[in-house]
């Protein structure tokens, strides 16, 4: 079933989200919700909050992108509880993001290109690992989702200040996109 996203200014975006036991229910039925509504919205990466669950869970495709980076040709992640430990701050990219629940705003952000990262996936299998490279900006991105941030409060004050009529716009249920969402309450 396809759930709509939560446009900034929900509340559940800005609330930390939390871990889940093994036994959370319809756990698989939720999973596959998130994939359809991945789907239906085009996007790479979603996370619980932004379909309005404030738990800890986030699916990354990044098979749309693997005609310009074959590596992630078939890449299909679930990260149950996922936190990241360390980032190694020795090598940063500024990358332009986007994101479903701020539809037609993008910035560059400044992020580390390697991580520590622990997770369980959706056989609730533990793993830690060190993740680099794009997957390690789109899990940074879609992890700040289970922190309360939003990719925006990475931003350049002056950039900040430069957005800051587009926040206000979805904050004030103007904007338009081709999924379904949930605008904050006016």
């Amino acid at each position: 079933m396809v759930l709509p996203i939560y446009i900034y200014g929900q509340p559940v975006l800005r609330k930390v989200a939390e871990d889940i036991p093994a036994d959370y229910p319809n756990l698989e039925g939720f999973l596959q919700d998130m994939w359809d509504t991945l789907a239906e919205s085009e996007g790479i990466g979603l996370a619980a909050p932004q379909v309005g669950q404030s738990i800890r869970v986030v699916v990354i495709d990044l098979d749309p992108l693997s005609e310009d980076m074959p590596q992630y040709k078939g890449f299909r992640g679930v990260y149950i509880n996922p936190h990241i430990i360390e980032y190694d701050d020795s090598q940063t990219d500024s990358s332009e993001e986007g994101c479903l629940s701020l539809p037609a705003i993008h910035e560059k952000v400044v992020r580390p290109t390697r991580i520590h990262v622990q997770w369980l996936d959706e056989k609730m299998q533990p793993h830690d690992e060190w993740v680099d490279g794009y997957l390690a900006r789109v899990m940074q991105h879609e992890f700040d989702h289970l922190e309360g941030k939003v990719f925006t409060d990475r931003v350049s004050p002056l950039r900040k200040q430069l957005i800051k009529s587009k926040l206000k716009a979805l904050l004030q249920g103007r904007y338009r996109c081709g999924y379904r969402t949930k605008a904050a309450k006016r």
